[in-house]
């Protein structure tokens, strides 16, 4: 199927090839996105994890800055992704219950596409932060689900998720 069969497939060409989306002609708006992650492990790993006593050190603090710096490389990473300037990345973390962990990211910028990508990433890359800085004692830590809870701006317009 190609892009003239069904226009929601903005990454397809005529002719049904890959290709990036020329947003050269959309205006510049402000564009936000939050996303989620979800990692579960056991109650005892979730505490020290939290305490920031795991062997590794301060996962948090690393997870952070992680999630941070995928946000930023959204575009080298996925090859379709337009590097965007961002002007603004928070990673949160809070804890569901006793063995779960929900990291939230936001992201914001001014630009000709949206973010939902970046905050995607930040989230995804944070969540494998965590893993790697807690696998010496939990390897069976599971992650996700991943997901966009909400955007605005741009010509689409806003999206918000329904409830988990």
């Amino acid at each position: 199927m190609n892009s003239s069969e069904n226009p929601d497939l903005s990454h397809i060409d005529s002719d049904g090839r890959a290709r990036m989306v020329d947003v050269t002609d959309k205006d510049v708006t402000v564009r936000e996105a939050v996303a989620t992650a979800c990692v579960t492990m056991r109650e005892e790993i979730l505490d020290r994890l939290l305490a920031g006593t795991l062997q590794k050190g301060e996962a948090l603090t690393v997870a952070k800055l992680a999630g941070i710096n995928a946000a930023k490389r959204t575009g080298e990473l996925i090859p379709l992704c337009h590097p965007l300037p961002l002007h603004w990345v928070e990673v949160a973390f809070e804890r569901l219950d006793a063995t779960r962990l929900q990291i939230t990211t936001h992201v914001r910028t001014a630009a000709r596409t949206g973010v939902e990508m970046e905050a995607m990433t930040a989230a995804a890359v944070a969540a494998l932060t965590i893993y790697d800085m807690a696998k010496a004692a939990d390897k069976g830590i599971v992650i996700g689900p991943i997901r966009l809870e909400r955007k605005t701006g741009g010509k689409s317009g806003d999206y918000a998720a329904p409830p988990a």
